[in-house]
This record gives structure tokens, C-alpha cells and sequence, in this order.
């Protein structure tokens, strides 16, 4: 009887330890997807930074904030609560850049910041291209397409989420 006791004690032991293991991987690929990649910043690379900075902070409307260098060469924006835009300079021509690689900004008002742009003389298009003219996506948001300085593309549009 004490072998079977034993015995029993083992496999007891043994389906206590499999249970565990296999909570604590459960709650680990919980946690794990809890922490995904949150994105941080985005580089560019520009021409003149004091125009480049002042394209994103006066007309696009992004704040900037304190960057580590203090070398002159580096503009630093908050785009959200943690993510940020940097500017380097030192590119030493804009490049041409195709539409499909584009940074997107959502704002409340698409015709808001169209009056801004008319302001500031800066062209706009829709995404066929067509010049001062919004594009209205199947989901109801508005849309328009513009290049900065450097011709980076950039999209703002009135989405909500």
C-alpha cells in the first residue's frame, strides 16, 4: 500500500506541476501580447531644417519639443503621447518620393486646414492627383494629399479612430 501511495503522490505532483506550467504560459503570452511595439519616432532627413521645422510646426501644427543634441541639426516633435517626429538635417538634395510611402496626420477639420493651406499657398491634391480637391474614402473620411519641403508625402484626413 505505501508503493501505491507513493505512487499516487508522484502522478499527483506531476499533474499539479503540468497545471501550473500551463497557466503561467497562458498568463505569459497574455502579457507578451500586451506588449507590443509601440512606435517611438520617425526620421527624416531634410535639406534646411529651419524651413522644414517651421513647415511642420506653423502649418501642420506639431509642437516641438527638447532634443538631446543642441547641435543645430536636429528638430524634435511630439505626434502623439509617446511617438515623435524627428528632422535631421543634412540631406543634400530633396529626392523624389512616391505617394504610397506616406506619413499620415488625422485632424478634426480636412476643410479647416485647407483654408490654412490656401493661407500659406501650399498645393494640395486628392489621391488620383486632382489638385485642390479632397478625396472621400468608402468610409465616409475626407481626405488630401501634400508634400513638405523636402517632398516627404503627407496625408491628413478627419478620421476618427
Amino acid at each position: 500500500k505505501q508503493g501505491g501511495v507513493y505512487c499516487f503522490m508522484k502522478k499527483l505532483l506531476l499533474v499539479c506541476l503540468l497545471a501550473g506550467a500551463s497557466l503561467l504560459g497562458s498568463q505569459g503570452k497574455a502579457l507578451a501580447q500586451q506588449q507590443r511595439p509601440v512606435l517611438n519616432h520617425i526620421a527624416l532627413y531634410v535639406v534646411d531644417l529651419q524651413k522644414s521645422t517651421a513647415f511642420y510646426r506653423d502649418i501642420v501644427g506639431i509642437d516641438t519639443i527638447p532634443e538631446p543634441f543642441h547641435d543645430g541639426k536636429h528638430t524634435w516633435f511630439r505626434i502623439a503621447e509617446k511617438s515623435h517626429l524627428h528632422l535631421i538635417q543634412g540631406a543634400k538634395a530633396a529626392i523624389p518620393h512616391d505617394k504610397n510611402t506616406h506619413l499620415c496626420f488625422s485632424i478634426p477639420s480636412v476643410d479647416a486646414f485647407i483654408k490654412v493651406l490656401n493661407k500659406h499657398n501650399i498645393d494640395f491634391t486628392n489621391w488620383a492627383g486632382t489638385g485642390k480637391t479632397p478625396t472621400v474614402r468608402v468610409d465616409g473620411v475626407k481626405q488630401i494629399y501634400l508634400q513638405d519641403p523636402d517632398g516627404y508625402w503627407l496625408e491628413f484626413n478627419d478620421a476618427r479612430e
